[in-house]
Formats: C-alpha cells, sequence, structure tokens
C-alpha cells in the first residue's frame, strides 16, 4: 500500500468549479502510514455563503469572515502537498477545484491520486451507498465533523488503510497511483475599468480588503462590486 501520501477534501460553495468557491481545504499529511502533519485553513468567496451550504457545513460567513488571502492559502496548501501523491473520495471533484485556483494565481498543480470511491465501487459493489458517511459506517471509522474539509480528509485516510488491508494484496492495481488530468478554461482576468472603480469604492466607503484585487476574475469583480454597492451604496 503507498503509505505515503496528502488526504485532502474541500468544501465548497456549490458544484461548478469555474462558478463556485473554495470556503474551506483541510488535509493531512501520511508518512509511512502515520500522520505527520495536518492543514486546515478557510477561505473567503467573493459571494455570501448560502443557508444550504451552511446547514450541509456548519461554515458560516462570519466563519469566513477573517480568513487569510486566498491566494497566500493556495500557495501554502501546494507547498503543504510537496510531491506526495493524493488521496480523496470523489478526488476528482476536489482537484478541479484546485486546479482552476492554481492556474487562477499562477502555480503548477500537476498531480497523481488515488480515489477511494472508485477503489469502493469496485470491492463493495453489493453496498447501496458509496459516499464517504456509509463506508465510515461500514468500517466504523468514527467522524466527529461530517462536511468540514479536515474532519473529512482524516475520514478518508482512516477508509484507505481499511480498504488496503482488505482489498490490496487481491487487487493490487486499485491501490496504484495515476495521474489526475483536469484543465481549466481560460479565466477572464479582472478588468483595468472594474479595478479602478473596486477601489474607488473601498476607498470611497473605507472599507479594507485583504484579497489581491488584481487576481480576481471578471465574475467575482463584478459580484464585489455589487456587493459593496448593496451594503453601503454608490459612490456620489
Amino acid at each position: 500500500m503507498g503509505k505515503t501520501y496528502v488526504s485532502f477534501d474541500l468544501e465548497t460553495t456549490g458544484l461548478r468549479e469555474e462558478k463556485d468557491y473554495i470556503i474551506e481545504i483541510g488535509a493531512v499529511k501520511v508518512k509511512d502510514g502515520k500522520v505527520i502533519e495536518r492543514f486546515a485553513k478557510f477561505l473567503k468567496p467573493p459571494v455570501p455563503i448560502s443557508n444550504n451550504i451552511t446547514n450541509l457545513t456548519g461554515i458560516t460567513n462570519s466563519m469566513v469572515k477573517n480568513a487569510e488571502p486566498t491566494k497566500e492559502v493556495i500557495k501554502e496548501f501546494i507547498t503543504f502537498c510537496d510531491d506526495y501523491f493524493l488521496l480523496g473520495h470523489n478526488i476528482q471533484f476536489d482537484y478541479k477545484f484546485m486546479k482552476t485556483y492554481a492556474m487562477r494565481y499562477g502555480y503548477s498543480f500537476e498531480k497523481e491520486g488515488i480515489d477511494t470511491l472508485k477503489i469502493a465501487r469496485k470491492v463493495h459493489k453489493n453496498l447501496e451507498s458509496k459516499s464517504l458517511g456509509c463506508l465510515c459506517s461500514y468500517y466504523n471509522i468514527i467522524n466527529t465533523a461530517a462536511h468540514r474539509a479536515y474532519h473529512d480528509a482524516l475520514a478518508t485516510a482512516k477508509l484507505y488503510h481499511m480498504l488496503a488491508h482488505d482489498f490490496e494484496e487481491s487487487a493490487p492495481s486499485l491501490f496504484v497511483p495515476t495521474p489526475l488530468c483536469y484543465k481549466p478554461k481560460k479565466i477572464q482576468k479582472i478588468t483595468k475599468k472594474q479595478l479602478v472603480y473596486l477601489k474607488e469604492l473601498l476607498e470611497y466607503h473605507s472599507l479594507t480588503e485583504k484579497e489581491d484585487l488584481e487576481s480576481l476574475t471578471r465574475s467575482e469583480a463584478s459580484k464585489m462590486i455589487d456587493k459593496i454597492i448593496l451594503n453601503y451604496g454608490y459612490i456620489r
């Protein structure tokens, strides 16, 4: 079994990596079968977190309000991953979001990975559900905070260990990391006109913004401008 890896999970505002946003990254770094390092960070999206997402994850707008700048969190996580292969449950979903964010900030994130969902679909065909929660119940894995990134990442690592214990000998190919492939669409950067107006809005209303404004997309800039106008009004 690959005993050295990074198990990670994301919480997001939705399912579309091109239109939705990461609000939490959680990960555990495992070396020789033991957890040696942990990662847990919030990210502040440019749009409010919906009640549906809060009800699912427990993450509120106030919890992400003072998050570190997104670019710094993404860089820190990529550094955290180092040259380890990735582990995840339905890993392609999380990888697409991370690859999209990495490209936005000019970082490389070419990785190999193992998907515990893919393994479970092969070896537990009779189980009605292969969700992380159901598989944790099957293996008596206690996840104290399901749908929170760090706890789901830790639960996935434990699940992987159980699956490998039971099935690696009979199905070794399922436990070999394979390249993770995704090419995000080209991102439309914030326009000069948007950048100027956004800075003027922030200055006029005496607001501070942690994010690197120049790294925003056109869509994010538009949403941020609308949010400021809605809450504080136009420049008069």
